[in-house]
């Protein structure tokens, strides 16, 4: 699988409210352009919307906040990856909903670290969601 070398360092901080006021001022831009559901657009998919709101409802189900610091601390990177890779991504049917398609597009920061974002396609409407963003190991 190729994966994307994206410019956008991993979020510095030393605990989750850092990392996570980094990553929702980071959102917070993204929300300000459109007036419904904050989505941005992928060029693999040939411009087309992925939202963003599943993104934050998956994060907060983590049980630990290492975890969800170690996930947030790649946002900017998986949005840059997300915006401009056109690299294709390993595909396959959700094993838990028939309905759905789960792309993964690997990633690298620019400090080499390797991670993961994961979009869910509806199969019915064609919409695409953020699911997740994950460091590799």
């Amino acid at each position: 699988m190729k994966f994307y070398q994206t410019k956008a360092k991993k979020l510095e901080g030393t605990d989750f409210h850092e990392v996570r006021k980094k990553a929702f001022d980071i959102y917070k831009q993204i929300t300000s352009r459109s007036k419904r559901r904050p989505y941005i657009r992928s060029a693999y998919f040939k411009k087309d919307k992925i939202f963003l709101a599943l993104f934050w409802q998956h994060l907060w189900d983590k049980q630990k906040w290492q975890d969800r610091m170690r996930r947030l601390q790649f946002f900017e990177a998986g949005i840059e990856l997300i915006r401009h890779s056109r690299f294709e991504p390993s595909s396959k049917e959700n094993p838990n909903k028939s309905g759905e398609i789960l792309h993964r597009f690997a990633g690298s920061t620019k400090e080499k670290e390797l991670f993961f974002v994961q979009i869910k396609e509806d199969k019915k409407t064609g919409q695409k969601y953020l699911i997740s963003i994950f460091p590799a190991g």
